[in-house]
């Protein structure tokens, strides 16, 4: 094996076990739930969790070993300032048995100069929330200046949340190296050793990984490259990641003979 097929593979292991398999489509059905989660239990590992309309949640805990967390997405994708449905959605998510929630950000209302009502949106998520793992999209395509990319993220951090995600994957603009510096940044000026990131949004390939994969370990240490620290949310990366561990397979049955 190569040194470049060594590298992939590392990196394809670390993104199965830090990867958000999500299915977020409005006409997603039962079935397609079924197949989410026997895909999100690989013959190389499990992914940290499956993300999922919250109408589903109960469904993937009951079809999901413990160690496979059940994300829920909540004031999504439209991120507005409609607290009412955001607690609604968020306790929709807790009575199912979801471990995870991952609400949007009101990004338009921070656009517009509310950051105090973008706040007290977030306070009152992570309050509702709590115990569970709390993950803030913030839209970073549509913030797209590196200033509210920032105020986004320390909003975020500012609030509790256990993550700060780029994107929501329903805008033109998702995930971007750019937006991840920044982000990376402002967790790591937090001084924070608990708080993480979430690169969501376009990322197909293992060689997208691999790009914020150096980014994370450049700004919070190789010891963040797990998923307590790092999650892809993601749906068609899986199949890279399959097919590359394939490879290391055939590659190291190869060098036996």
């Amino acid at each position: 094996m190569t040194g470049d097929q060594e590298s992939a593979a590392q990196a394809a292991l670390i993104a199965l076990q830090c990867l958000d398999l999500t299915s977020l489509n409005d006409a997603d059905q039962p079935g397609d739930i079924d197949e989410l989660c026997r895909l999100a239990q690989t013959k190389f590992g499990h992914v940290a969790a499956v993300c999922v309309w919250p109408r589903f949640v109960a469904q993937a805990r009951a079809l999901l070993p413990a160690t496979i967390k059940v994300a829920a997405v909540a004031n999504f994708p439209h991120g507005s300032l409609d607290l009412a449905a955001m607690l609604a959605d968020v306790q929709q998510i807790i009575v199912a048995g979801g471990d995870e929630v991952d609400v949007v950000l009101p990004y338009r209302a921070l656009q517009q100069g509310k950051a105090d009502k973008c706040a007290e949106f977030l306070a009152q998520a992570r309050q509702a929330s709590r115990p569970l793992t709390l993950k803030v999209i913030i839209e970073s395509g549509e913030l797209a200046t590196p200033l509210l990319i920032r105020q986004a993220t320390r909003l975020a951090l500012a609030a509790g949340a256990d993550f700060v995600k780029t994107s929501t994957g329903k805008t033109t603009v998702s995930a971007t190296p750019a937006a991840a510096e920044l982000m990376l940044d402002e967790i790591k000026a937090s001084g924070s050793d608990s708080a993480g990131f979430k690169a969501s949004g376009g990322i197909r390939k293992v060689a997208d990984a691999q790009v914020y994969l150096r980014l994370v370990e450049a700004r919070l240490g190789a010891a963040a490259l797990n998923p307590r620290r790092l999650r892809f949310g993601a749906s068609g990366l899986l199949n890279d990641i399959k097919a590359t561990l394939s490879g290391q397979a055939a590659a190291e049955s190869n060098q036996a003979y």
